[in-house]
C-alpha cells in the first residue's frame, strides 16, 4: 500500500509588505554603515506604518549617520512623506568585550537545511510560493502574499492576494505560472489600500519566510539589522552552507544542521548534522564568528538585497 504523502504549505510576501519593508530599511542602514566601517556592530530594529518610522537599537562604529542621511536612505523604500523617530545608542561595553575577543555577539540556536527536491535545495512548497510571488511582483510591484499547498509534488491549492490587481487579471497570471487543483485569488476581495497605509511592520516578523518555511524549525533569532558578529545571522548562514555541503557530499535527500552559541564564546556549544535521519560529525569548518565572517565574506554591504526575497536558495556563498 502506498503511504500517503505529507501535505505541506508555505507562504511568501512581496518586498512591499510592511514587515519586509522594515527588514529592508534595517539592512539598508546596516549597509550604509558597512560602506564606511566594515567592522561596525549593529542591532537595529524598525517599527513603521501610517507615515511613521521608528528606529531603535545599538551601534558601535567610528562613523555616524545623522538623521537627514538616515531619512534619505529610507525614502527610496517608503517615499518622502513620513515622520522619523530615532533612538540609536552605543553598543553596551559589556556586550562589546565579548565580541572584541572573537566571541559570539549573543547566545542562540541556528538551524540550517538543504533538500534535493528543488534545484535551489529549498523545500518545494517554499520555492513554489516564492517563485509565484516574484513573478507576480515583476508585473505588479505592490504589497502582496502568496501561499502554496502541496501533497508530495502535486500542488493542491494556491492563494494569491495582491494590492491594485483585479481578481480576473491576477487569476489569469497565477494560472499561467502554476497549475493547482484549487485557486484562491484575492479571496477577501480586490484591495487598493496596502503597505504602510493599511498596516504596520516590524523587523524580524517574517523570520519563517526569511528561512525555509514553516516545515523546517527556525532557531528563533531574526536576521535583519544585525551585523555578522551576531550569530543569529552569521551562524544561520553557516548552518545552511554546511547543510548544502553535506547534501552534495552524501547525495542525500535532506540535511538538518543545528548550531548553538554562548555570548562571548568563540566555539559553538552544539554542532549537529543529520543526513537523511542519521547523525554525522561536522568536521573541517571554522565555526568561530570570525571564521564564519571571513569564510562567507560578511563584512560587505550586501544585506538590503538579501532582505527582499529570503536569505537562502538564491545562489549566495552559503547556498553553494
Amino acid at each position: 500500500m502506498n503511504q500517503k504523502q505529507l501535505i505541506k504549505t508555505a507562504e511568501f510576501v512581496s518586498p512591499k509588505h510592511p514587515d519586509k519593508i522594515c527588514d529592508q530599511m534595517a539592512d539598508a542602514l546596516l549597509d550604509a554603515y558597512l560602506k564606511k566601517d566594515p567592522f561596525v556592530h549593529t542591532a537595529i530594529e524598525i517599527l513603521a506604518g501610517h507615515q511613521l518610522v521608528v528606529v531603535m537599537g545599538e551601534i558601535k562604529s567610528f562613523f555616524e549617520l545623522g538623521e537627514e542621511a538616515i531619512k534619505k536612505i529610507f525614502q527610496k523604500l517608503v517615499g518622502k512623506n513620513f515622520e522619523l523617530k530615532i533612538k540609536l545608542v552605543k553598543q553596551s561595553p559589556e556586550i562589546f568585550r565579548g565580541v572584541e575577543k572573537g566571541g559570539a555577539g549573543d547566545q542562540g540556536i541556528m538551524n540550517g537545511y538543504a533538500t534535493s527536491e528543488t534545484k535551489s535545495l529549498m523545500p518545494l512548497e517554499y520555492e513554489l510560493a516564492r517563485n509565484l510571488c516574484r513573478k507576480i511582483f515583476q508585473q505588479y510591484p505592490y504589497d502582496g502574499k502568496t501561499q502554496v499547498t502541496v501533497e508530495g509534488k502535486k500542488v493542491i491549492s494556491v492563494v494569491a492576494s495582491f494590492q491594485n490587481v483585479p481578481k480576473n487579471k491576477l487569476e489569469k497570471l497565477v494560472r499561467s505560472i502554476i497549475k493547482a487543483e484549487k485557486y484562491y485569488i484575492n479571496p477577501a476581495g480586490d484591495w487598493k489600500i496596502g503597505g504602510f497605509e493599511a498596516d504596520s511592520g516590524l523587523t524580524g516578523r517574517k523570520l519563517v519566510i526569511d528561512a525555509y518555511g514553516p516545515n523546517v524549525p527556525v532557531g528563533g533569532g531574526s536576521f535583519s539589522g544585525k551585523d555578522a558578529t551576531k550569530v543569529d545571522r552569521s551562524g544561520a548562514y553557516m548552518a545552511r552552507k554546511i547543510a548544502v555541503d553535506y547534501l552534495k557530499k552524501y547525495k542525500a535527500q535532506e540535511v538538518f544542521v543545528k548550531l548553538a552559541y554562548a555570548i562571548g564564546e568563540e566555539k559553538p556549544l552544539m554542532k549537529e548534522v543529520i543526513v537523511d535521519g542519521q547523525e554525522d560529525e561536522i568536521k573541517g569548518y571554522d565555526l568561530t564568528p570570525r571564521g564564519i565572517i571571513k569564510f562567507l565574506n560578511l563584512r560587505k554591504p550586501i544585506f538590503e538585497k538579501i532582505a527582499r526575497w529570503g536569505h537562502f536558495g538564491r545562489n549566495f556563498l552559503w547556498d553553494n
